[in-house]
């Protein structure tokens, strides 16, 4: 093989090489990007995986599930066993002995088993509904102190931004003033500008830590999460039109009066405690000497019903369906004005953005023209450093309205009951 054609090929190779380990390092790069920075969602799912309420929440099934077998079985209460034993040897001891043994069984009142059955069904749908109730309540917490933090970053980056121009206008005008061409108090002027912006990043970083801890604390992140995480915060997606699920606070009230009725029910026929069938047999003797004698005995016992306590079971259940059945139409009109408030502020937010990303534009172009004029000598200082002024608040103004438009879109898709995503 000629030479060359070696050469060439080992440059192939190494150019080669070099391209997979860049990609290789790329994704890398990336992945641990995305693993040091977590969204909205995984926040949300991270924040639920601490909950009490996600955490008992299997063992609350269990105990509705095992309620709902206590009322499929064939007795309210589990069977008694029944035994006494009689004699005299404590008095006379004339050899009298008597020994009984016997089985209770309690009995369902009529109707009072299905009605527990219903009550247990109810009981089992409830606890994924309270669940679910729950979650939503904790989306609304994640996504507050998720935007306060983007917000908070925004203005840090903002700040930072202007530091960065400050530093720049403060640099040429210490040049042109040793050149002659600006006095002393153009660059004390210039470097008053710089001191103003290191002290507003201070108070933005300040503020965007303290939204951070806010955020961890709900979370619960125990890793290094950093600034570096403004970057996907992007806007939820809008909800989808049409027929939406139902929300889960207006589930969980539902199931919450379909329990308290059911309740209701089952207190109206539990009217006395539950009679019990006893089926016992005894052997016994009169005195020493005689043949012991077997009987068998069935029994029933029927406890009086009704009275106060009856009475305060079956009102106490009453109430408690009544004050259901009244928040849940509460709550139903409160979701209606929320949603439609949601709305305006979705649509305002929209136009909001659309005016201030229309001025950034134009106090950029602003700042680029006075700058160029700035350096020929035909603007003072005084008027750059308000141009400039100008266009950091229309560039802040624009930046916090697309966080705010994302923060009313996450504020719509809470009023619907759809959690983060």
């Amino acid at each position: 093989m000629h030479p060359r054609t070696r050469t060439t090929n080992r440059v192939r190779q190494a150019l080669l090489a070099a391209i997979v380990a860049g990609a290789a390092a790329n994704a890398f790069a990336q992945t641990s990007a995305s693993a040091a920075a977590p969204g909205l969602r995984e926040l949300f799912e991270a924040a639920w995986s601490r909950q009490p309420e996600a955490q008992a929440l299997q063992a609350r099934r269990d105990a509705a599930q095992a309620q709902r077998r206590a009322a499929e079985a064939w007795t309210p209460e589990p069977p008694a066993l029944e035994a006494s034993h009689k004699t005299d040897r404590l008095t006379r001891n004339d050899g009298a002995r008597e020994l009984e043994v016997g089985i209770a069984v309690p009995l369902w009142l009529p109707g009072e088993r299905r009605s527990t059955g219903a009550l247990a069904d109810a009981e089992l749908a409830a606890t994924d509904t309270r669940a679910g109730a729950a979650r939503l309540r904790l989306a609304a917490a994640v996504r507050d102190a998720w935007w306060n933090w983007q917000r908070a970053i925004v203005e840090a980056e903002i700040a930072r931004g202007q530091l960065d121009n400050a530093r720049r206008i403060a640099s040429d005008v210490s040049r042109r003033a040793k050149a002659g061409e600006l006095a002393r108090a153009d660059q004390n002027q210039a470097e008053g500008a710089v001191a103003a912006a290191e002290a507003g990043l201070a108070a933005a970083e300040a503020a965007a830590t303290a939204t951070l801890q806010q955020l961890k604390a709900i979370a619960g992140l125990s890793t290094a999460v950093t600034p570096a995480t403004a970057a996907r915060a992007e806007a939820e997606p809008e909800p989808p039109a049409g027929e939406l699920q139902t929300h889960p606070s207006l589930a969980e009230l539902q199931d919450r009066a379909t329990v308290a009725e059911r309740a209701a029910a089952l207190a109206a026929t539990q009217s006395r405690a539950n009679p019990e069938l006893t089926l016992a047999t005894t052997r016994d003797r009169g005195a020493s000497g005689e043949r012991y004698g077997q009987t068998v005995t069935l029994a029933v016992r029927i406890p009086f019903g009704g009275g106060p306590r009856y009475d305060s079971r079956v009102a106490t259940a009453r109430a408690e369906a009544t004050e259901a059945q009244a928040q849940l139409a509460l709550d139903r009109a409160r979701l209606e004005s929320e949603r439609e408030a949601a709305v305006a502020r979705v649509e305002a937010a929209r136009a909001q953005l659309a005016a201030a990303e229309r001025r950034a534009t134009l106090s950029r172009e602003t700042r680029g023209f006075f700058d160029k004029s700035f350096r020929l000598g035909e603007t003072d200082l005084p008027t750059r450093l308000r141009i400039e002024g100008e266009a950091t608040e229309a560039e802040r103004q624009a930046a916090r309205s697309r966080i705010e438009l994302a923060a009313a879109i996450s504020a719509w898709r809470q009023t619907l009951g759809l959690l983060p995503q």
